[in-house]
């Protein structure tokens, strides 16, 4: 049930996004529109330190007016692969440099509507390093133990959804029903 792009009009560019309006031909004959926004493709990672704890981060996000929970994530930069994006990400957002990164998988953030895909991994062995934060992020970290992250997400405490993405790939990587 493809459906077909008779025409594709970008409407606004910025410097994170870009919006488009598509013209589609559906699979039974109809046209309808699409508005579609680009976003760079991203890496998030769900890290361990060794205390069994995940390290989240907690930021003030404009767009829903309050402070969440997250796993480290941002984007990829131009010519990056996935995996250097994550280690860079994971040194700008906490500050640690990882031993071992492993791929969880990868899932796109809103296909109703975005093009971004999300690169997820696994890092551990963490060490120190200094952290390089961007001048417009303002980030807490905050290290939670693994045995509560089932409860961050039941109690609606932890609802941002490439975290609670990620901390289930985790529980399935690992096997457990701990996160």
């Amino acid at each position: 049930m493809e459906e077909r792009t008779l025409e594709s009009m970008q409407i606004y560019e910025g410097r994170l996004v870009n919006l488009r309006v598509d013209k589609v031909m559906l699979h039974e004959g109809r046209e309808t529109t699409r508005e579609i926004v680009e976003h760079p493709d991203c890496v998030a990672i769900v890290a361990i330190d060794a205390e069994d704890n995940v390290i989240l981060v907690r930021q003030f996000r404009h767009a829903v007016a309050r402070e969440l929970l997250e796993i480290p994530a941002g984007g990829i930069e131009p010519g990056e692969e996935p995996l250097q994006g994550a280690l860079r990400e994971l040194e700008e957002e906490i500050g640690y440099i990882a031993g071992r990164m492993e791929r969880l998988g990868g899932f796109y953030s809103s296909p109703g509507y975005s093009t971004e895909f999300l690169y997820l991994f696994l890092a551990t062995e963490l060490e120190p390093s200094p952290s390089r934060a961007q001048k417009d992020e303002i980030i807490e970290v905050v290290p939670i133990p693994l045995k509560q992250v089932r409860s961050l997400i039941t109690s609606g405490e932890l609802r941002d959804a490439k975290s609670i993405a990620g901390l289930f790939a985790l529980s399935l990587h690992l096997g457990k029903s701990e996160a």
